[in-house]
């Protein structure tokens, strides 16, 4: 009988400068997302997009953007267009 070994991170999640939690919330913020969450003067319409963001910046930066998503998406809309 073989054991199943127990699930690891990914090669890409354990090198991440990103928690498991953070990234856990922010696939669920994405999930279907059809209008983008504004942060840091950028649009994110992705998981993908995002993650690949917040991983470029330094940690007080990432910090910081990563609320502004939190926050975003907790309001469930992006800022109005000026017409």
């Amino acid at each position: 009988m073989h054991k199943v070994p127990p699930q690891t991170m990914t090669d890409t999640e354990s090198a991440s400068p990103i928690g498991r939690t953070q990234r856990r919330l922010l696939r669920r913020i994405y999930n279907g997302r059809t209008v983008p969450i504004i942060a840091d003067g950028k649009d994110f319409l992705t998981y993908k997009a995002a993650i690949k963001y917040l991983e470029a910046l330094e940690p007080d930066a990432r910090d910081v953007v990563y609320e502004e998503m939190k926050a975003s998406a907790k309001h469930g809309k992006a800022p109005s267009a000026q017409f």
